[in-house]
């Protein structure tokens, strides 16, 4: 059973504030919006081979929601005691994109689209925050999502200096829905570092476990509520007491 209210109750103490009255969702993309994590960690693991560096599915799901350039360059300094520029870092990335785009299109996650659709007949705004920056996945969402979706509401990796799982990313996302207060908004993520960022940023944070990864990495980072499933959390958005 999971207690919404309590959940509110808790995040409201956490921060010290005195309403919850969200008017937009800021949803991450991969593992949320698109079951596309299997083919970015394969498409990690190929190309960073590419560099001599050994990266892992694990590694991947780790370090999800992370702009790319940043992970590459923290793999090259752990595993080949260098440094390299954020433009080495960059044209690696690039084979990485190249390699996840050659891959069998990812489905949209169950339960998102008709997620989308309760939050707008709420009167609710939406935003992606997302630490990718490939255009041919921002032209994606625009198309499968465009119904409740337009450009001018996502946050992409070149958009911020630092991304998760510093809260740049989401606080970005606030100011594009219309600078909202922390207290304004829900953030649905579903990887660790996202959670971090979320929560750093103040915000209500959904973790939906797509990846399946152990609840604990989402208690730790103090997630408001976990839940297994976009299809979950579709169908219980109803429940949230979103006026408290």
């Amino acid at each position: 059973m999971v207690h919404y209210a309590l959940s509110i109750k808790h995040y409201k103490e956490k921060h010290g504030f005195e309403r919850f009255e969200p008017k937009a969702v800021l949803f991450d993309m991969d593992g949320v919006l698109y079951d596309s994590m299997p083919n970015h960690a394969v498409a990690w693991q190929k190309s960073m081979a590419e560099f001599g560096i050994q990266m892992s599915a694990a590694d991947a799901y780790a370090t999800e929601g992370q702009r790319g350039v940043d992970t590459i360059r923290q793999m090259v300094r752990r595993q080949q005691g260098r440094e390299i520029s954020e433009q080495e870092a960059q044209a690696m990335y690039d084979e990485k994109s190249r390699l996840f785009h050659l891959m069998p299109e990812a489905p949209m996650m169950p339960g998102a689209y008709d997620l989308m659709a309760q939050i707008r007949d709420m009167g609710m705004s939406i935003c992606i925050v997302t630490g990718s920056g490939q255009r041919q996945l921002i032209e994606r969402l625009k198309h499968d999502y465009g119904k409740y979706l337009d450009e001018q509401h996502i946050v992409t990796a070149y958009d911020v200096t630092r991304g998760k799982p510093h809260p740049e990313p989401y606080l970005k996302g606030l100011e594009k829905s219309g600078s909202l207060n922390p207290w304004e908004a829900v953030v649905v993520e579903n990887a660790p570092l996202g959670v971090e960022a979320a929560v750093a940023a103040r915000i209500f944070t959904v973790c939906v476990n797509t990846g399946r990864l152990p609840v604990a990495l989402f208690e730790e980072r103090r997630a408001d509520l976990i839940l297994d499933s976009m299809m979950q959390l579709n169908d219980q958005w109803q429940h949230l007491p979103f006026r408290s």
